[in-house]
């Protein structure tokens, strides 16, 4: 069975990438594929930035685009890349992790589809996202991979991945390319055709753009106490090898530390507006306390004068909390 090697990077992922492309030779013996997180409007040039004159070919692929060893394939903006056991898949389908593209989708639809030829690295980045694809490749018999989170720019999705997977390596990028030819050339250890379990080929399909209750997660999972916070509907709450991952009724998927981080995004955003909305309205009643002061006599520019000063406290309460946050996270 021939091979697969899948690799996920977040925050620093360009520059590791490149000295990754810089060792790996033009006739690879396998095919890669690659999830780095890019914003949805970006303009694609990946492919071009890691392509050298005498390495390995990088191209965003077509849906259907049959897998060539010497090549890797990375994923276009706004799209996920899946995997079938001879093609590349693009989808749409719903963020996960906060992400489309997603390293999870792509290394559990490897995990399905190559099973213990599936090879799966995990380089630098922020949270967590291809943590839980990577137990599912290892859970299948295959290779997990992590950059030494010391080797990292940012550590702490490879150290993620290490915590949560029994990986078979941890190394510096300096040595990533000769250990992947050293894999990708050695007989491949396991059984091939094992069986997949039912809940990740549901999240593949998912993935793949089918609405999640056809799919069937709504069967395999059971409600939360939590609300998506992107789509607010209820998340439905996945028990995998002794951790918690969620899934809403769009398809929305989050780990705990990714599901943490929107919240918190979205706490702070709130305050934002909620100061916003409290110097608008203190600047609202000290126009209407100077018109009453000529209309309605004292009393009513007294209660608004008092209500200005309650709307200016409460603000500042809330810009204190805000600064405090942010001398927390850094």
């Amino acid at each position: 069975m021939t091979r697969l090697v899948v690799i996920g990077a977040s925050a620093g992922g360009l520059e590791t990438l490149r000295a990754l492309f810089r060792d790996l030779p033009a006739d690879f013996p396998a095919a890669i594929c690659i999830v780095i997180h890019v914003a949805p409007e970006s303009p694609g040039l990946l492919p071009s930035i890691l392509t050298r004159r005498d390495g390995m070919r990088v191209v965003h692929p077509r849906d259907g685009q049959p897998l060539r060893a010497g090549t890797a394939y990375i994923a276009p903006p706004d799209h996920h890349v899946l995997v079938e056991p001879d093609v590349v898949r693009l989808s749409r389908g719903p963020r996960e992790n906060r992400f489309r593209p997603a390293i999870d989708p792509l290394f559990r639809s490897a995990a399905q589809a190559f099973g213990p030829a599936a090879v799966g690295v995990v380089l630098t980045g922020n949270l967590d996202d291809g943590a839980a694809g990577l137990w599912t490749i290892k859970q299948l018999g295959g290779v997990a991979i992590v950059q030494d989170p010391k080797d990292a720019l940012f550590p702490a999705m490879p150290a993620h991945a290490a915590r949560r997977v029994d990986v078979d390596y941890s190394v510096p990028v300096a040595e990533m390319a000769g250990l992947l030819t050293r894999i990708v050339t050695s007989p491949i250890q396991g059984d091939e055709g094992g069986p997949v379990p039912d809940h990740i080929g549901v999240e593949v399909r998912i993935a793949g753009g089918d609405h999640p209750r056809n799919a069937g997660f709504e069967q395999l999972a059971h409600p939360s106490p939590y609300a998506c916070p992107e789509c607010h509907g209820v998340l439905l709450q996945l028990k995998e090898g002794g951790r918690i991952r969620f899934r809403c009724h769009i398809g929305h998927a989050y780990t705990v530390d990714s599901l943490l981080a929107d919240i918190t995004d979205g706490i702070e955003q709130a305050m934002g507006v909620a100061v916003r909305a409290l110097e608008e309205g203190g600047l609202l009643m000290g126009q209407m306390a100077e018109h009453f002061a000529q209309t309605h006599g004292d009393g009513y520019v007294e209660r608004l004068t008092t209500a200005i000063g309650q709307a200016r406290r409460h603000a500042d309460a809330i810009r204190t909390l805000l600064r405090e946050r942010e001398r927390q996270n850094d």
